[in-house]
């Protein structure tokens, strides 16, 4: 079984993750952008692998009536996106050592920032799954669309 071990920048969040993490994704939504100041990579561990070790900094923000992102209240890091589901997004960053993953999509590229292009080969899609060629976008196309709530 993989085991993986995270934290937040100063140490007041640690975490342990058992277990496959899902394909990593980079989300250009808006409330990702607001939080963290850029896109986001992140993937899923299913909920019973996620273990905090250390959560005395642990601070949760509801973000939408779908789900809620916690952070570090010390230092700020941003950490995780929980829907109340069978697993838990991370944020790879916070990730101790090599993960073996590689990036394997974009989501939300029609929320994207105007401030930098996506100039990779890797799929794009409107929304979570919904692949900008169906809505008769182009892939390089970076219009933004209004926000929908997430």
């Amino acid at each position: 079984m993989t085991t993986l071990s995270g934290r937040c920048l100063c140490g007041a969040v640690r975490f342990e993750l058992h277990g496959a993490l899902s394909a990593p994704h980079a989300c250009h939504c808006t409330e990702c952008r607001r939080q963290s100041g850029h896109y986001v990579v992140a993937s899923e561990v299913a909920r019973a692998g996620f273990a905090l070790t250390e959560d005395r900094g642990l601070k949760w923000y509801r973000s939408s009536d779908s789900a809620r992102r916690g952070f570090c209240g010390d230092c700020g890091a941003v950490l995780f996106w929980d829907d109340g589901g069978e697993a838990v997004s991370i944020n790879l960053g916070c990730l101790e050592g090599p993960t073996g993953l590689t990036l394997q999509r974009h989501i939300f590229v029609d929320e994207k920032g105007d401030y930098y292009a996506l100039d990779d080969s890797l799929p794009k899609f409107a929304g979570y799954d919904r692949p900008l060629e169906a809505e008769g976008t182009a892939k390089s196309d970076t219009t933004k669309a209004p926000s929908p709530s997430r």
